[in-house]
């Protein structure tokens, strides 16, 4: 049976962010330093090292001018990025671009569908993020540019005012495409994000395909979902199950260990994201190349572990992924009880030296036939 084809994933690890947004503030400078370090040498291409903020609201950023000029450069064909706050912070974040590159991929539009959350995360109204849309459109004329992207955030629902429906999510997105198109710039990109966790499968899929039949020039589809509900991953999952293969591009989210909370949505640290590791591994197996080294990027969760002093909430990190035929298990290995124990999969035997072995001759199998000699 032929392999299936998939559209194009791009990916973008958020854990320097999303996740220290919400980790002790106190977690010391050169701890982030080397996991970001660490990060770079996995073979993710896009890594956003943290936040241009106010230090007053989000402490954990405070000192993020000293880590951008700690981090090594990033190696070819990885790129550094940052969220930056609008107003003084852009201003303050240009000054270190390169090492970081903070262009959009498009000019964009886009505003909450939740009025509560956008006054609570950035003290602003949806009207005033609309109002914003004429601005940003003229400047992208000024530009030349050619193409753009629409955009809606809490999407599918909000912990403060409920669902949002479908019919809600494209009239927002309509008013944005149809100044766009007023402009003559066409809209290609689409971002919908999702940070009080309200995605579930069927709902992004659905959403996905309204936006490929009302527009098709939208090719890049944009997810940044939250994980609060366990949700995440098959959401993922049925948006590449929709787009073309031939000329889509989905572009995920997402952090590694699954960290990562939001101080305004109601749900702390438990907020979370889809695990990197965990993305990694399913696309991996899917026959999806990222070029991603799971080992190392597996050892990433676990030095994250030592900085946070705190277990990760990934899977693939605790349990290895699925072995291949030259990493299959021991049959002869003893009990296997705890997570450490279980890190044998990257550690080797000897994290369970002395465990319990009741068998009592040795397990030999045809179906194992390294066992047989």
């Amino acid at each position: 049976m032929a392999q299936r084809r998939w559209p194009r994933v791009e990916y973008k690890e958020e854990g320097m962010r999303e996740g220290m947004q919400i980790e002790d503030m106190n977690i010391p400078v050169e701890d982030k330093v080397a996991l970001i370090n660490a990060l770079a040498e996995t073979g993710l291409k896009t890594i956003v090292i943290g936040s241009f903020v106010s230090p007053r609201y989000t402490p954990q950023m405070a000192r993020i001018e000293e880590i951008v000029s700690r981090i090594k450069p990033p190696p070819p064909g990885v790129k550094f990025t940052a969220l930056v706050a609008p107003g003084r912070y852009q201003e303050q974040a240009r000054k270190y671009s390169p090492p970081l590159t903070l262009e959009r991929e498009v000019p964009a539009t886009g505003c909450h569908m939740c009025d509560v959350f956008v006054r609570r995360n950035w003290n602003r109204t949806q009207e005033d993020e609309i109002n914003q849309w004429p601005q940003i459109v003229a400047r992208a004329q000024e530009a030349g540019a050619k193409q753009a992207g629409i955009g809606i955030n809490a999407a599918w629902g909000s912990n403060f005012v409920g669902e949002f429906t479908q019919e809600q999510r494209m009239a927002m997105l309509e008013r944005q495409y149809r100044l766009w198109e007023q402009a003559g710039i066409p809209v290609t990109h689409v971002f919908l994000g999702d940070p009080m966790s309200w995605n579930r499968p069927d709902v992004v899929e659905a959403q996905i395909w309204a936006i490929k039949e009302k527009w098709p020039s939208i090719t890049h589809f944009n997810l940044h979902l939250h994980n609060a509900r366990g949700m995440a991953l098959t959401s993922a999952f049925a948006a590449l199950r929709v787009l073309d293969p031939e000329k889509d591009t989905l572009s995920i989210d997402g952090t590694i260990g699954a960290i990562g909370g939001c101080p305004y949505c109601g749900n702390g640290r438990a907020t979370g994201q889809m695990a990197t590791e965990d993305v990694m591994h399913m696309l991996q197996d899917m026959g999806i190349d990222m070029g991603v080294d799971l080992d190392k990027l597996i050892e990433c969760v676990w030095m994250l572990e030592e900085v946070t002093g705190r277990p990760a909430m990934g899977h693939v990190s605790k349990a290895g992924p699925r072995p291949s035929k030259d990493r299959l298990y021991d049959p002869n290995a003893p009990f296997i009880e705890t997570f450490e124990q279980a890190k044998h999969f990257l550690k080797g035997p000897k994290v369970y030296e002395g465990g319990i072995n009741p068998w009592r001759e040795p397990i030999r199998s045809p179906m194992r036939p390294d066992t047989m000699r």
